[in-house]
């Protein structure tokens, strides 16, 4: 397993050991001792999976859990999708800027999405089934999200897909309009 850098504090990009061959692959997608030695904090314990299933085109995001907040360990155990990234938090030194990381079946990385960020991915492929564990129940009354298409944030989406969005993202407020609303602090115990 590696670990490796992105621009924004707080998440992590974990590229796992994948032993293959022409019968196949075998990869661990989890280990709580080598997360805990990627940085992933050792309290956290995930308590939930998720799996979903994507056409190519269909943009999923950007949400986020309001009340404690949750993370998340996120990877693409079927296809291809840039995985996308809003840093959420007051007095962070990248409050509103994103970054994103593709995610594939093929080099099997995983993102680890703290708490106080949004996240939403793109599916590159024909097919993206995306896997995900987080460290909160689903609460429908906590959930919430920023418009993928927000310009202040201004994330830069494939230009060669349409994208296809649920109602519920495409009715998503701007990042401005729920800025008194976020419970994320920088640093969290601020």
């Amino acid at each position: 397993m590696k670990t490796l850098s992105g621009r924004l504090a707080g998440p992590i990009l974990i590229e796992p050991l994948l032993f293959a061959d022409s019968r196949g692959f075998f990869a661990e997608t989890y280990r709580r001792a080598w997360h805990e030695l990627a940085g992933i904090p050792a309290h956290e314990e995930f308590v939930q999976d998720n799996h979903s299933r994507s056409a190519r085109g269909v943009v999923r995001g950007m949400h986020f859990q309001v009340g404690p907040g949750l993370a998340k360990l996120v990877r693409c155990a079927r296809g291809r999708i840039l995985d996308v990234v809003v840093d959420l938090r007051h007095g962070s030194p990248t409050y509103a800027q994103w970054e994103g990381f593709e995610l594939d079946d093929l080099v099997m990385r995983q993102l680890y999405v703290p708490v106080g960020f949004a996240h939403g991915f793109c599916a590159l492929s024909d097919v993206a089934d995306v896997m995900y564990k987080q460290t909160a129940y689903y609460d429908p009354q906590l959930e919430r999200a920023i418009a993928w298409n927000d310009p202040d944030v201004a994330i830069e989406w494939p230009t060669e897909l349409e994208p296809s969005v649920s109602a519920r993202d495409a009715a998503a407020p701007r990042l401005r309009e729920i800025a008194p609303e976020r419970p994320f602090r920088y640093p969290p115990h601020a």
